[in-house]
C-alpha cells in the first residue's frame, strides 16, 4: 500500500491534478473565515457593477482632502469618452461638419473634442442620418459639454429655518482624497452579478455546493454501478443477463434526456441540492455497470478465487475479500470521472431551468443561468459568467489529471 501511494505521488500528472483541488479546497474553506458575508446578500442595487472599490460619496466630501497637481482633464476624457464614441465623433465630423480627414485625430481626445464644440450641430442639416442616431449624437453632446473645463465642485445646503439654499462648501478640482480615510468602502473583487451579490463571495459557496453535488452523484452512480457489476460479473447466469438488460437499456437512451425528464417530474419546489445530485447519480450508473462486470469476468476465474470457492466461502465473502480489492483502484478513477461528469450535469440542467430551486445556496450551473438570463454576455459584464466557466474548466480539469495519473500508476501497459 506504501509503494502505491508513494508511485501515485510520484506521477506528475496526478500531482499536478491533485495540487489544483488542494487549492480549491483551501479556497472554499479559507476565503469564508475572511469574509463571512451571507453568498447570496443583495448589497449592489443594480444589475453587474463592474469590479473596483466602491466608497461612499458622501463620506469623500466629510473627508479631510489633499491638494495633488495631476492631469484631471485628461483622466476625465479617457473615462467619459470611449474609442466608440471618438469614432463617431469624427465620421460627423467629416460627414456634416465638413472637416477633412486630415484635421481629425481619434487619438488625440482633447483636439477632437475642441472641433466637436466647434462644428457641431443638432440643427445641422444630417441627410441620411437615422434619427436614433441624430438623438445618439445630441446625448454625446450633452455628455462631453463642459468636459475640457476644470471648474472647482460647489456644494450646496439648504438652511432649516429659512428654507433658504446657498453654498456651503466649494471642492477645488485638484483636491483629492485618501481612500484609506474613507470610513464606508466596499471591494468588488469580481464586480456584483445581475442582483447586486458579490460574485466572488457567491463563486467560493457555488464552487463547494457543486462539488458536495458533484461527489453525492459520483457516490450513488459508483455505488450502483459497483454492485451491479459486481453481480454481473461473478454470478453470471440469468442475474448477468436481467442486469445487463437493464443496463443496455439505459445505455441507449441518453442520460441527459433522462436526466431532463426526471428532473422536471419531481417538480420544481422538490429540486433541492441533494434531490438533484441524487437524480444524476441514479442516470449515471450504466457505463461503471459495464465496466466494473468486464473486470470482474477476468478474475472469477483465478486461483485465489477458486480455492475461496473450494473453501466453501460465502459469495458475499469472496466478492469482498477476493474480488473486490482488485478493483479498489479502478473504482477510485470511476470515481473520480463520475464526480466531474456530475458537476457539468448539474450545470447542464441548470442552464435550461431544471436545476436545484434554491435561495439559500448557489451553484456553479445557477451563476451561469443568472447570467446568460440577464443577459451579461451582451451588457459586457464578463465577470459574471468567465470565473465560472473557468472554475467548472478548473475542477474537471484537475480531475481529469488525477484520474489520468492514478491510471498510468495501475495499468501496466500506460507505464514509461
Amino acid at each position: 500500500m506504501k509503494n502505491q501511494i508513494r508511485q501515485i505521488f510520484h506521477s506528475s500528472k496526478f500531482l499536478g491534478g491533485f495540487c489544483v483541488m488542494i487549492f480549491l479546497l483551501l479556497l472554499m474553506i479559507v476565503y469564508p473565515l475572511f469574509v463571512t458575508d451571507d453568498p447570496l446578500e443583495m448589497i449592489g442595487q443594480g444589475n453587474f457593477f463592474k469590479p473596483g472599490t466602491y466608497i461612499s460619496v458622501t463620506d469623500t466630501v466629510d473627508t479631510d482632502t489633499y491638494t495633488l497637481k495631476l492631469d484631471n482633464v485628461g483622466a476625465r476624457l479617457e473615462s467619459k469618452i470611449s474609442v466608440e464614441d471618438r469614432a463617431d465623433m469624427a465620421d460627423w465630423l467629416e460627414k456634416f461638419g465638413g472637416v477633412g480627414i486630415s484635421q481629425i485625430d481619434v487619438t488625440d481626445a482633447e483636439g477632437l473634442i475642441r472641433l466637436w464644440e466647434q462644428y457641431y450641430s443638432k440643427d445641422a442639416a444630417q441627410d441620411g442620418l437615422l434619427i436614433s442616431k441624430k438623438k445618439y449624437y445630441a446625448r454625446l453632446d450633452k455628455k462631453i459639454d463642459g468636459i475640457l473645463e476644470d471648474t472647482d465642485l460647489k456644494i450646496a445646503a439648504e438652511d432649516p429655518e429659512t428654507g433658504d439654499i446657498s453654498i456651503a462648501e466649494t471642492i477645488p478640482a485638484n483636491a483629492y482624497v485618501n481612500t484609506k480615510d474613507i470610513a464606508t468602502k466596499r471591494t468588488f473583487i469580481l464586480g456584483t452579478d445581475n442582483f447586486g451579490r458579490d460574485v466572488l463571495t457567491e463563486l467560493a459557496s457555488a464552487t463547494k455546493t457543486s462539488l458536495m453535488i458533484g461527489l453525492v452523484a459520483g457516490a450513488v452512480a459508483t455505488l450502483i454501478g459497483l454492485i451491479l457489476g459486481l453481480l454481473a460479473g461473478y454470478v453470471g447466469g440469468f442475474v448477468d443477463d436481467t442486469i445487463m438488460f437493464v443496463t443496455n437499456l439505459f445505455t441507449v437512451i441518453p442520460s441527459f434526456v433522462l436526466l431532463i425528464l426526471i428532473s422536471y417530474s419531481v417538480g420544481e419546489s422538490a429540486r433541492g441540492v441533494t434531490l438533484v445530485a441524487t437524480i444524476i447519480g441514479l442516470t449515471s450508473w450504466p457505463w461503471t455497470t459495464r465496466s466494473v462486470r468486464s473486470q470482474v469476468i477476468s478474475l472469477r476465474n483465478r486461483d485465489h478465487v477458486n480455492l475461496s470457492k473450494l473453501s466453501g466461502h460465502s459469495l458475499f465473502r469472496i466478492i469482498l475479500t477476493d474480488i473486490l480489492p482488485y478493483l479498489a483502484s479502478y473504482v477510485v478513477m470511476a470515481l473520480i470521472v463520475q464526480i466531474s461528469s456530475g458537476i457539468l450535469s448539474e450545470a447542464q440542467l441548470s442552464m435550461i431551468g431544471l436545476g436545484p430551486a434554491t435561495t439559500k445556496v448557489s451553484t456553479l450551473g445557477l451563476m451561469m443561468s443568472w447570467a446568460m438570463t440577464y443577459s451579461a454576455h451582451l451588457n459586457g459584464a464578463w465577470w459574471a459568467f468567465l470565473p465560472v466557466i473557468f472554475s467548472i474548466a478548473l475542477i474537471s480539469f484537475s480531475l481529469n489529471l488525477m484520474n489520468i495519473g492514478l491510471d498510468q500508476v495501475f495499468n501496466p501497459q500506460l507505464r514509461d
